[in-house]
């Protein structure tokens, strides 16, 4: 996430306001995804509007946090397979962020197995993308915060 926005050709540094509001967005998107996933998965589990906002925060802190760790350790599996090998990287973010919401009693989801994670992680990848593109982060984030 940049820490200015440019307004025609001038680059501004964003408001914490503005950062606020395009992580609550981005939150929310995830949430939506893994909300679909859970329907269209049958070995994905999840129970309730806060198991789904809590499960979306867990799993979009791994991204943030992990998931580069993870992309720079991978490098060369991402180079030799075009980038497929994301699709593991956000499975096992994925059945990690499972694992983690299996320790809290208060989140209710749970994934079966492999092929659940595999799945679900395609579904909340495609899911996220095309609300993105609808929703636009950023650009709620720079009308809001204005």
């Amino acid at each position: 996430m940049p820490d200015y926005v440019v307004v025609g050709g001038d680059r501004r540094p964003q408001s914490s306001e503005g950062k606020l509001v395009a992580f609550i967005v981005r939150w929310l998107i995830t949430a939506a995804a893994v909300w679909v996933a859970a329907k269209l998965v049958g070995g994905i589990h999840l129970e309730g509007w806060r198991s789904t906002l809590l499960v979306a925060l867990i799993l979009g802190l791994l991204n943030a946090y992990l998931k580069p760790l993870l992309v720079v350790g991978t490098f060369p599996a991402l180079i030799m397979t075009l980038g497929v090998f994301l699709v593991f990287i956000n499975t096992a973010l994925l059945a990690l962020t499972a694992w983690i919401s299996g320790k809290f009693d208060s989140i209710h989801f749970a994934i079966d197995g492999f092929w659940a994670a595999f799945f679900g992680a395609i579904i909340i990848s495609v899911v996220s993308f095309f609300i993105s593109l609808i929703v636009k982060p950023g650009k709620v984030a720079r009308s809001v915060a204005r």
